[in-house]
């Protein structure tokens, strides 16, 4: 008798699995669109629910808190975020603080309430999912509020995932911009690295655009590159994506091959661009030349991915 074939688990591209792309909760996206589904939630015990206020949620011992109904502030948004295998759970949003979330409500420190960058990495698989989740869809209820059609106040439907417009009928839908970010090399594999103008010409990270309509992944990789570096690539090579919702973005990370090695940088979103040897980066690092991305962002990833391993730490830090 042959062994039953077992389902084989999550596979993930080269840069593995990123913080803000590990997920185990299943939004049931069935279920969220049935009538009343959050009122049937509200009536249930089992549920569990992450307050969210200006994007922070409250952690406890490396894990997001959720709390029962009754101690769940009045106002804010709730929206259904799925299923952990144990219970439902619910995200009731504030866009600003209230003023309500006090020791009353969530029975802790307000010291503990964290944004995403802050705790993302160190949060298991669940709540990375759920942090990210619900940060991108309270963004998008937030600015989603007038029908882009007639102009008249939208209502939500579907838990949360839905606003329907009652007077033209028309339903909107969460949007996710998709945007590339590009680890480049040349003959010699030296990486490229620029500088924002909005960093003040000191923090150096990959290259990355959004892709315009109509556009694939692959020439968005070679038009952005271009337009910002004056650098003709090929070969773009899918690495792997993470959500990034500030507000509604989806970064697909690519590797290319540089073509030539002249660089030019557009003077406004660029302001400096150069290649760097892996004892170039390594040195510059520690001596705080410069500064490079650290923590959750996907060009953290293709960096270390390309260096072979963990950057080095400035030697000299701020007080």
């Amino acid at each position: 008798m042959s062994e039953t074939a077992q389902p084989a688990g999550p596979t993930h591209p080269a840069l593995g699995a990123l913080p803000l792309a590990r997920e185990s909760v299943d939004r049931r996206c069935e279920q969220r669109t049935e009538t009343d589904w959050l009122e049937l939630l509200d009536n249930d015990p089992q549920t569990g629910y992450l307050i969210m206020v200006g994007g922070r949620v409250h952690v406890r011992d490396g894990a997001l808190e959720l709390v029962a109904r009754a101690q769940v502030p009045a106002g804010g948004t709730e929206i259904y975020l799925g299923f952990d295998g144990a219970r439902e759970i619910v995200l009731h949003a504030f866009h600003d603080d209230p003023g309500v979330l006090t020791k009353e409500h969530v029975g802790s420190d307000p010291g503990e309430w964290l944004g995403l960058r802050d705790v993302a990495a160190g949060l298991g698989p669940r709540d990375a999912g759920l942090f990210v989740e619900a940060v991108a869809i309270a963004n998008w209820n937030h600015t989603m509020q007038f029908c882009p059609r007639c102009g008249h106040r939208l209502e939500s439907t579907a838990s949360g995932w839905v606003k329907a417009c009652p007077n033209d009928a028309s339903q909107h839908f969460p949007r996710t911009d998709p945007a590339i970010i590009v680890a480049i090399t040349d003959k010699d594999d030296r990486l490229l690295l620029g500088a924002n103008s909005q960093w003040g010409g000191k923090r150096f990270s990959t290259l990355a655009g959004f892709v315009e309509p109509g556009e694939s992944l692959e020439s968005a990789v070679v038009r952005e590159v271009a337009e910002e570096s004056g650098v003709a690539v090929a070969n773009p090579r899918y690495m792997g994506s993470q959500p990034w919702p500030f507000p509604c973005s989806l970064m697909l990370g690519f590797t290319a091959t540089a073509l030539g090695t002249e660089l030019r940088p557009d003077g406004v979103e660029i302001i400096d661009l150069r290649w760097f040897t892996r004892e170039e980066l390594a040195a510059q690092i520690r001596s705080g030349e410069i500064g490079v991305p650290v923590g959750v962002s996907i060009a953290s990833a293709l960096i270390e991915d390309w260096y072979g391993g963990a950057l080095p730490e400035p030697e000299h830090l701020e007080n």
